[in-house]
């Protein structure tokens, strides 16, 4: 008889506990090494856990709805001819798995897909990998979870992070499970007044703001309509980036660098390192000075703490990459320790690995300070929100050809627009536009990175 070993969670990350979305095999499949078994969910993204052998699935040990973390028993599977090494045996004796449990289990924050019938095709992942720029995740807000309702980590978190008290939301999922959902509409009563009195200390601004009810149309009177549900990605962005306009004072300065020359160099590279397959993009350059400037203004490489401000001695940075489903931000960790060409690679990397949906959640975690580059669809200035808890993003827009002065004729000069939206509770407009004008000079002439 052939061995039956146990397929676990591999290493996911800074996080314990993951939900399942969706199972993706059921037993009496054949799977491949690296085949895609389940989804999980944090409250950060989605991500498929691989089979780290191949075989025959003989029984399932997990549920849509189950929490799982690293070491987690996914599945028993009778292992194909040439087991994998790392493979640990298992009983020989397995059950013949009973079919998955009802999908009532699953968490009505986001729809989980039902157990994959054996005739479906298996869904192919790639292989895990060690990324090269995990980061730290930011520390849990202590929070005791005694006498609150049924509701999951990721929606607890997500209630933590918006100030909202559980006690006081009313799940619709079974068992009056609280979804991510649910907050959202207590969050927009709140907005509107109709839980301003109800709100527990702490909570986010806003109950206060006695603001007029979100209007009910119905469209279709007007004319044909089609709905379409918000991706999860846009879902969980949606809330995060209006609890960051709303409680963030932004301000934006705005700056034109000119990377004529630096722009030349980049042509340049990218003909001299042709056989590499590295293309560097002006993105590389921008992180790299980014750097820079955070070393000399210290305040923008901070997070604000209650009354402290919490100066960063490393330099993750982020940078917005957009995916079929929403935005996403992967973090390069320790820029600057990273040169041009490396850069440049691994944000291409990342960029693959965020359109495949692929990016982890430590992956995006650990920020110090965005980037949000336009530069390949166009535009002139913006004003980009905040990624909370950081007190800056870098927005950037398209280069053009421009007349600029020289003090004796106007001379074509390629211009590259800089948006800067900062928090004004800690950075003053004084300092915003000291930072946005050094780092122009600095793309202006790349030779005072090394100064």
């Amino acid at each position: 008889m052939s061995d039956v070993i146990e397929v676990k969670v591999p290493d996911i990350g800074d996080f314990s506990e993951v939900e399942i979305i969706e199972l993706l095999v059921a037993p009496g499949d054949t799977v491949k090494a690296e085949q895609s078994l389940i989804t999980v969910e944090s409250d950060k993204a989605s991500m498929e856990i691989p089979s780290s052998a191949a075989g025959v699935v003989k029984a399932l040990k997990v549920k849509v709805g189950d929490k799982v973390g690293e070491g987690s028993v996914i599945l028993e599977l009778e292992a194909a001819a040439e087991p994998a090494a790392a493979a640990k045996p298992a009983e020989p004796a397995a059950p013949a798995a009973p079919a998955p449990a009802p999908a009532a289990a699953a968490q009505p924050a986001a729809p989980a897909a039902a157990p994959a019938p054996a005739a479906a095709p298996a869904v192919m992942a790639s292989a895990p990998v060690e990324h090269t720029s995990p980061t730290a995740s930011y520390p849990e807000v202590d929070a005791s979870a005694k006498n609150l309702p049924h509701a999951s980590p990721s929606v607890r978190k997500f209630a933590r992070e918006l100030g909202v008290d559980l006690r006081l939301v009313q799940g619709s999922g079974a068992k009056q499970r609280i979804t991510q959902d649910d907050v959202r509409s207590y969050v927009k009563q709140a907005l509107a007044g109709g839980a301003g009195t109800a709100a527990a200390p702490g909570a986010a601004a806003g109950g206060g703001l006695n603001v007029l009810a979100w209007p009910k149309v119905d469209f279709a009177k007007f004319g044909p309509i089609q709905a379409k549900p918000l991706s999860r990605i846009k879902k969980i962005s949606g809330a995060n980036l209006h609890r960051n306009w709303v409680m963030i004072p932004h301000v934006t300065n705005n700056e034109a660098a000119d990377i004529t020359e630096l722009e030349a160099l980049r042509v340049q590279l990218n003909k001299e390192n042709q056989k590499s397959g590295i293309k560097v993009t002006m993105l590389a350059f921008l992180i790299k000075a980014v750097v820079a400037a955070l070393k000399k203004f210290p305040e923008f490489n901070a997070s604000l703490d209650g009354d402290e401000l919490i100066l960063k001695q490393y330099y993750h940075i982020g940078f917005a990459a957009d995916t079929p489903n929403g935005l996403v931000v992967p973090v390069i960790r320790d820029a600057d320790r990273k040169g041009v060409l490396e850069l440049a690679a691994e944000t291409s990397e990342l960029a693959g690995q965020a359109r495949d949906g692929k990016l982890s959640p430590a992956q995006m975690q650990g920020g110090c300070f965005s980037i949000s580059s336009l530069g390949g669809i166009g535009g002139t200035t913006f004003t980009p929100i905040i990624n909370a808890p950081e007190v800056a993003i870098l927005g950037v827009s398209r280069s053009t050809h421009q007349p600029v002065w020289d003090g004796q004729a106007f001379q074509p000069r390629l211009m590259l627009p800089l948006s800067l939206s900062y928090d004004h509770r800690v950075i003053d407009g004084a300092a915003a536009a000291r930072f946005n004008a050094y780092l122009a000079g600095l793309l202006a002439d790349f030779r005072r990175i090394i100064l």
